[in-house]
């Protein structure tokens, strides 16, 4: 129970493990996309952050919208300067597993990267997700404009009446600026369409977004 409970406590900052200056090496290019997997992104591509449980599963769902130009996975939220999975899995770094989701909005529009979000986890769980438990795997929405930042507490609300008609409980996740996005390791990107059978412990709420 002690151990549980560490785990779903969030690290002071003066507390957290102090990581490293380097930056994780990570592939050129997108395993499925085909598209540079850095920055600088075509003019017009918005970026968002969100983090939903496990990142493997996550970045599955928004490699899979069309006009996503690319997806990676990273830890984003916490203190701990270029963690490691084990470090940000140890709870003592203050991260969340988080997917960068860079899309044009002329081909999908942030309203549908935002009920993907939604429908594709349950959002009401605190620090855990399923099965796994842990700070990392937190419910949260990083924002870079303040028109994300509108549009994610909007469609949180309206999300939130759906799940409230359905008996479910309040929604747990944190809407905050973006802040820094550290790539995980390059075997994390993209993962399950290098390992088809790999384990995806994401799990919506069978509830769908009221329309707008």
């Amino acid at each position: 129970m002690f151990f549980m409970t560490k785990k779903v406590i969030m690290p002071n900052p003066e507390d957290a493990l102090p990581g490293r200056e380097e930056a994780m090496s990570v592939p050129a290019r997108h395993h499925v996309l085909n598209t540079p997997m850095k920055p600088p992104f075509p003019d017009g591509v918005e970026q968002l952050l969100v983090g939903m449980g496990c990142f493997w599963g996550a970045e599955r769902r928004f490699w899979e919208l069309p006009g996503v130009h690319v997806t990676a996975v990273g830890y984003a939220a916490g203190y701990t300067p270029n963690p490691t999975y084990e470090e940000v899995c140890s709870s003592k770094t203050g991260h969340n597993e988080v997917v960068l989701v860079a899309f044009d909005p002329d081909k999908v529009s942030l309203e549908r990267v935002l009920t993907t979000f939604w429908e594709a986890h349950d959002p009401t769980q605190g620090m855990r997700q399923g099965n796994d438990v842990g700070t990392q795997y937190r419910s949260g929405i990083y924002y870079y404009t303040d028109a994300q930042r509108a549009a994610a507490e909007a469609t949180k609300a309206r999300f939130q009446t759906a799940l409230t008609k359905a008996g479910l409980p309040e929604i747990t996740t944190e809407i905050k600026p973006a802040g820094t996005f550290y790539y995980a390791e390059g075997y994390h990107q993209q993962y399950l369409a290098k390992n088809p059978g790999g384990y995806c412990g994401l799990g919506g709420t069978c509830v769908s977004m009221p329309t707008g």
